[in-house]
């Protein structure tokens, strides 16, 4: 039984919006400080980068605004290479690329019917 490529972009939403609000008012000393908090954010993160990969290539395909191959490739680094993830990349990711994607996967929600 395959899973409706929808609530994978529910996953996406939902992870996306934990980190930011674990993040918010942070400074990247403090989230270096944070062991709850970074460990938090990296396991989003990967929850996002492998909801990325359930989501079917023509939706893909319609949305190249969104990093779709940033968002998985981050989630296998962190899964296979995780003793060489820096703090400061994932704070770089978090602060450019992170705050777009609410937006961005609540318009494909609304664009793209239930199957």
């Amino acid at each position: 039984m395959s899973r409706d490529y929808r609530l994978y972009l529910d996953d996406m939403l939902e992870s996306a919006r934990k980190i930011l609000s674990y993040t918010q008012g942070m400074g990247l000393d403090q989230f270096k400080a944070s062991e709850l908090v970074r460990d938090a954010v990296v396991f989003n993160l990967q929850i996002i980068g492998e909801a990325a990969s359930h989501v079917p290539a023509e939706v893909r395909a319609r949305y190249p605004e969104v990093k779709w191959h940033r968002m998985v490739g981050l989630r296998n680094v962190i899964a296979h290479g995780y003793f060489v993830l820096v703090h400061e990349r994932i704070w770089e990711t978090i602060q450019r690329d992170l705050p777009a994607l609410p937006g961005q996967v609540e318009r494909i929600l609304a664009e793209w019917p239930e199957p």
